[in-house]
C-alpha cells in the first residue's frame, strides 16, 4: 500500500508543479508583517475552499487552522507553516518581486506556506486512504516575538481534537534543491533579545575629564559580553551572546548623553539561560559603574529551543529515504538560529525538518537577505515530501 500511496503522492506532486510555484509567488509578490497577514490569509482561505477543505479562520489573529477527515477522525497530526515577512526591501529582478515597499519574503515563509497548501490539496486527494486525520496550522508572526506559534497554541490548535505531533518544515538555502535534512533531539537554540541604555555624561570630545563618556563604557561592556560566553557557559552548551545595534548620536566632536544596545542571547539550556540573564545584568551594571556611568538592561525573553522529537525525527528520516531515495536524505547540524516552532514541540513531539532550495552552480544568496530566493524546483519536492511523511506517520502511528 505504501509504494501505490508513494507513487501517487509522487505523480500528484508534479501535477501541481506549475500551481504550488504559481501560489509560491502570488505570496511572495504580497508580503506583510507579523500579525498583518490579512490578504495571505485571504489568499490562503480562498485556496482551501477551492481545493474543498475545511478551515477555520482567525485563529491568534490572522491564523487559520484547516482539517482534513482521514478514516479516523480523533487521530490527528497536524502540519505547519508560518505566513509573515520581513521588514526588508527586495533588491531581486523578478517579476513577482515584492509589490509592499520594505517588505519581502526572505525567510522563505512564501514557500512554506505554498507547500502545505498544496500538501493539503494531495492529502485531501487521497483522504480516503488516511490512516487518521490531520490539522494544517497556518502561522502568522514567526518573525516577531512572543511569536504566532504561541498564540495559536493558547488559541487551542493542539486541542479539540488533540493533536499527537506537529510536523514543520523550513528552507534550506545551502542545501539542494530536492534534498531534505533531519536532526533528532536539540536542533535550534532558544532565542532572547537584550537591550541596554548606557548612561553618562554627554559633552565636547576635546574635554573628556568632563565627561562621563557612555560610547567607551557601551564598547566595555560589548567586549565584556563574549566574556560570559568564554568564561560562564559551560564548554559543551553551546552561546551566542551578539550585538547588532550600537547606536550614539552624537558627533565627531560631540560625546553624547546616552548610547542604545541591542542584541540577542542563543543557547540550549534553560536553567543556563536563566542564570545568564542576571550575569548579562550584573555585568553591564557594574561595569558602567565601574566608569562612572550607569546601564538599565532590559532582556526581553523570546523563544524557547527547539527540540526534535528521536523517534518522530527517525522515523520521518526512514519516510523522507522511501520517498526520495536514501542520498536526498541529508543530517543536518545544530543551529544557533531560532525559531517559534519550538512551542509545538514543548507542548507534544514534534519534528522540524529542512528542505533543499539551492540551484546547483549558483551562489548561495542566505536567508534574512535582500537578494534571497529559491530554486523553484524545491516546491514539488517539498509537497510531495510533506504529503507523503504524513500519510506515512498516520499509517504508523498507534490509535
Amino acid at each position: 500500500m505504501a509504494d501505490i500511496l508513494r507513487q501517487r503522492i509522487s505523480q500528484y506532486s508534479r501535477l501541481y508543479h506549475s500551481e504550488v510555484v504559481a501560489v509560491r509567488r502570488h505570496i511572495h509578490a504580497h508580503p506583510e508583517l507579523a500579525f498583518e497577514e490579512h490578504h495571505t490569509a485571504d489568499f490562503i482561505a480562498s485556496k482551501l475552499t477551492q481545493y474543498g477543505i475545511p478551515f477555520e479562520r482567525n485563529v491568534a489573529k490572522t491564523g487559520i487552522v484547516g482539517f482534513i477527515e482521514g478514516k479516523k477522525k480523533d487521530k490527528v497530526i497536524a502540519l505547519r507553516a508560518d505566513m509573515d515577512a520581513l521588514p526588508i526591501l527586495e533588491l531581486n529582478d523578478v517579476a513577482y518581486k515584492s509589490k509592499n515597499k520594505g517588505v519581502m519574503h526572505a525567510c522563505g515563509h512564501d514557500a512554506h506556506s505554498a507547500m502545505l497548501l498544496l500538501a493539503a490539496r494531495i492529502l485531501n486527494d487521497i483522504r480516503e486512504d488516511l490512516n487518521g486525520s490531520i490539522k494544517l496550522i497556518f502561522q502568522p508572526s514567526e518573525e516577531a516575538l512572543p511569536g504566532g506559534a504561541k498564540a495559536m497554541i493558547e488559541a487551542g490548535v493542539l486541542e479539540n481534537p488533540h493533536v499527537k505531533h506537529v510536523i514543520g518544515q523550513h528552507v534550506m538555502p545551502t542545501m539542494g534543491a530536492g534534498h531534505v535534512g533531519f536532526r533528532s533531539g536539540m536542533y535550534m537554540a532558544s532565542t532572547d533579545e537584550l537591550h541596554l541604555t548606557v548612561i553618562g555624561k554627554g559633552g565636547h570630545g576635546a574635554t573628556p575629564d568632563l565627561n562621563i563618556d557612555p560610547v567607551l563604557i557601551a564598547s566595555h561592556i560589548v567586549v565584556a559580553m563574549q566574556q560570559l560566553v568564554s568564561r560562564f557557559a559551560k564548554p559543551t552548551v553551546p552561546t551566542v551572546v551578539s550585538f547588532g545595534r550600537f547606536i550614539a548620536e552624537g558627533q565627531t566632536n560631540i560625546i553624547p548623553d546616552q548610547v542604545q544596545l541591542s542584541g540577542i542571547l542563543r543557547t540550549f539550556d534553560e536553567e543556563w539561560r536563566a542564570k545568564a540573564h542576571v550575569k548579562i545584568t550584573e555585568l553591564a551594571q557594574n561595569m558602567a559603574i565601574s566608569m562612572g556611568g550607569k546601564c538599565e538592561v532590559r532582556i526581553e525573553p523570546g523563544y524557547p529551543f527547539v527540540v526534535n522529537d528521536p523517534i518522530l525525527t527517525n522515523n520521518l528520516s526512514l519516510y523522507a529515504k522511501e520517498y526520495l531515495g536514501v542520498r536526498r536524505v541529508e543530517e543536518m547540524d545544530m543551529r544557533m538560529t531560532s525559531e517559534d516552532f519550538a512551542y509545538y514541540g514543548h507542548q507534544v513531539p514534534s519534528s522540524f525538518f529542512r528542505i533543499g532550495t539551492r540551484t546547483r552552480g549558483k551562489d548561495v544568496t542566505n536567508l534574512h537577505t535582500a537578494q534571497f530566493d529559491i530554486d523553484e524546483d524545491a516546491l514539488y519536492h517539498g509537497i510531495g515530501t510533506f504529503a507523503y511523511l504524513a500519510y506515512r506517520t498516520l499509517e504508523e502511528l498507534a490509535d
